[in-house]
């Protein structure tokens, strides 16, 4: 690890939270439901990306740290715009107002759409070479 690489990662993570926090204030500011929606769009588009990503940059996933591109790009900014963390509070917060059923149902339709947005993003990036 360069000291180099640690601030691509610092500067993308910055990055990527900042994006993240202005996506959740534009869906915030207009959807008013009880489902977590800017974190659930938030995570889904990130998974489509990395997918997409990881296929054109041809990532191993035992070594996903080793580029600028790699450090920069999946770990900084899309590490920083997604957030895992988010979604289990969202679905503990809808737990503890008595919405079990809702909760289950977003981290599981979290994580289904999650591991679907992925392959699609990696589809597309094979098929477009």
């Amino acid at each position: 690890m360069r000291a180099l690489d640690v601030m691509w990662v610092g500067l993308g993570g910055g990055a990527g939270s900042l994006l993240r926090w202005w996506i959740g204030r534009i869906v915030g500011e207009r959807y008013r439901g009880s489902f977590p929606l800017a974190t659930f769009l938030i995570n889904v588009s990130g998974a489509f990306v990395i997918g997409y990503l990881s296929v054109l940059f041809s990532v191993d996933w035992r070594d996903r740290y080793g580029t600028v591109l790699n450090a920069g790009v999946l770990t900084g900014i899309l590490g920083g715009y997604t957030t895992f963390s988010s979604m289990q509070l969202d679905a503990a917060k809808l737990a503890g107002s008595g919405r079990g059923q809702l909760a289950l149902g977003y981290l599981l339709l979290s994580v289904a759409a999650g591991l679907i947005a992925a392959a699609l993003g990696a589809a597309l990036a094979r098929v477009q070479g």
